[in-house]
């Protein structure tokens, strides 16, 4: 059954199979800031072949349907329950994560700096990383995900507007960490250890690939399914 082609945008495919971000992120497809763009678009732009990755996407659907595999339906959930999830899950890892990975970045700078001056690079570009998403994550926390408890109780428009007020500048703040995100993977060359790193070194580089997966999952369910549903939600209280 083909369930996908390269008409559709890629937030709309992850939103409706959430699988289908392992098969992007393995060819390097941004559907999270990219979300709003075609399929097709981001084939063209990284010179893909296109019927493979709808082949592959189609058949990794068929497989998942087959088994009767049970997956949340972030589209349908209550919205407390979404925010709970980005809160407990995304917001509570880079809380954890971004000083280890800070820690790291730092061992490996003074330990390797000079035989690999990307490092640098790194360092400075995982820092700004961690001061924006800190700050980012703040706003979240105090302003919006409050205004969307307060409006799934009152149900008053006025709520639902404080907490879509934001959003124009969380998605430009999701684009430019998701920018950071793709620098980071190009200077290093898809976090490719040396010949000489040491074991922090590659520790380094899987934990900043990790929290790569992680935003990326994280900004696909605010950009892709949180704000559109709220977006939604104000078109229909003014009919």
């Amino acid at each position: 059954m083909k369930k996908f082609d390269i008409n559709q945008k890629l937030g709309d495919i992850a939103a409706e199979f959430p699988k289908a971000a392992e098969l992007f992120r393995e060819y390097k497809i941004d559907y999270c800031c990219g979300g709003n763009r075609a399929l097709i678009e981001a084939i063209e732009e990284g010179n893909l072949n296109g019927q493979e990755i709808v082949d592959k996407l189609n058949d990794l659907y068929n497989e998942y349907a087959s088994k009767n595999e049970l997956e949340r339906n972030w589209q349908e959930a209550p919205l407390n329950e979404l925010v709970d999830h980005i809160l407990n899950k995304h917001h509570a890892y880079l809380w954890a994560e971004l000083p280890n990975i800070s820690e790291l970045t730092t061992k490996i700078l003074r330990a390797h700096g000079t035989n690999h001056p990307e490092i640098s690079k790194v360092h400075k570009l995982f820092h700004n990383l961690k001061m924006e998403l800190e700050s980012h994550l703040v706003k979240e926390e105090a302003q919006q995900y409050p205004a969307i408890r307060k409006y799934e109780e009152s149900k008053v428009k006025n709520d639902l507007d404080e907490a879509i007020r934001v959003i124009m500048e969380l998605e430009d703040e999701h684009t430019g960490a998701g920018d950071i995100l793709k620098k980071l993977r190009k200077i290093t060359d898809d976090y490719t250890v040396p010949d000489d790193g040491c074991p922090t070194y590659k520790q380094t580089y899987d934990k900043l690939q990790e929290l790569e997966s992680d935003m990326f999952e994280h900004i696909h369910l605010e950009n892709n399914i949180l704000f559109p549903r709220l977006f939604n939600l104000t078109n229909n209280s003014m009919r």
